[in-house]
């Protein structure tokens, strides 16, 4: 949906949503990455601006190097720290679909009121009210919108944040959603304050020993079909355990494979407990989010993800196969 009169009724809905409640639950999707954490601080934000009270909450752990976002050290990991009430005011920033909320929907009330703020073309509308912009780079792009609308003055906490999701979702401003709006927004958070070269330095130069050693065994495995057009790599259970990585040690892994030249589509797979989740990015010949789809997952045209059923030589195959399909046409 492009900004326009609809746009403008959908941020007016979702102010009058954080103006007339109260005691919010605000929550992004499982494993959060940058856009995720920094909408749940721009929310948090947002309310306290308000004088609302809320709950800032994920399923799991926050990835530790956004800790200097303002509100990190609110975010409540559910699998450690369980609220006892339920909530009817709820908040979800950056999830693609309700599924990607994961096991914190069991906190929400019966009659839970729900606003879905989102960027993914997959949304299929799942709040009580909704901003869905699939042309926006990031769900911050959205909240830079509703910040205006409501008439609150951008500080640098805030600006901090909004540059951090629009830094992380473009790749640092080098993607194709990277769009004359994203730069008109960086720039004004810029000028606020945001310390951009810092940001970068650390978001995008910086990698722990981990991921390092992440890194060499995922590329060791590196493969191509015959025609290189599709790339996979993959990381298993005991990787994660002998390097002490983290999921957020794999952010990024996946672009390796589809850096390399003629590579349409590359692959990251990573085995769970429970199966294996697949990253996919497409250089723009196939649409990843379709394929993922097809597999219960979702995303953007470039950048999608899903779950799948099997262990990891038969979801490569799996997923291969459905990449050589889309890209016959």
């Amino acid at each position: 949906m492009t900004a326009g009169a609809d746009y403008g009724q959908q941020l007016e809905a979702a102010l009058a949503f954080m103006r007339e409640g109260d005691d919010f639950l605000v929550v992004s999707h499982v494993q959060p990455d940058g856009d995720a954490i920094s909408s749940t601080s721009v929310v948090g934000w947002m309310l306290d601006q308000l004088g609302k009270s809320k709950t800032l909450i994920n399923e799991g752990e926050s990835p530790s190097r956004l800790s200097y976002l303002r509100g990190f050290d609110q975010i409540v990991n559910y699998r450690k720290d369980k609220p006892v009430q339920t909530y009817t005011h709820v908040i979800a920033v950056d999830c693609a679909d309700f599924r990607r909320i994961g096991e914190v929907s069991a906190l929400f009330a019966q009659d839970v009121k729900l606003l879905n703020i989102d960027h993914h073309p997959t949304n299929d509308g799942f709040g009580t009210v909704n901003i869905i912009r699939p042309d926006a780079a990031a769900t911050v792009e959205i909240l830079f919108d509703l910040v205006e609308r409501a008439g609150q003055s951008i500080d640098v906490d805030c600006a901090t944040a909004i540059y951090t999701g629009l830094l992380t979702d473009t790749g640092g401003f080098r993607y194709s959603n990277t769009s004359s709006k994203v730069m008109d927004v960086a720039s004004r958070m810029l000028s606020l304050g945001a310390p951009g070269h810092k940001l970068a330095d650390h978001l995008l130069e910086k990698m722990t020993m981990a991921k390092l050693k992440m890194l060499q065994r995922s590329l060791a495995r590196l493969t191509f079909t015959e025609d290189h057009q599709i790339g996979w790599l993959y990381v298993a259970k005991d990787d994660m355990k002998e390097t002490g990585a983290v999921s957020d040690d794999l952010e990024g892994i996946v672009n390796y494979a589809l850096n390399i030249d003629g590579v349409e589509v590359g692959i990251l797979l990573k085995e769970t407990e429970d199966g294996v989740k697949a990253s996919l990015r497409s250089a723009g010949k196939v649409d990843v989010a379709a394929i993922a789809q097809a597999f219960g997952g979702g995303g953007h045209v470039r950048a999608a993800g899903c779950k799948m059923q099997g262990d990891l030589a038969e979801s490569a195959h799996v997923l291969v196969e459905a990449v050589r399909k889309a890209l016959k046409g």
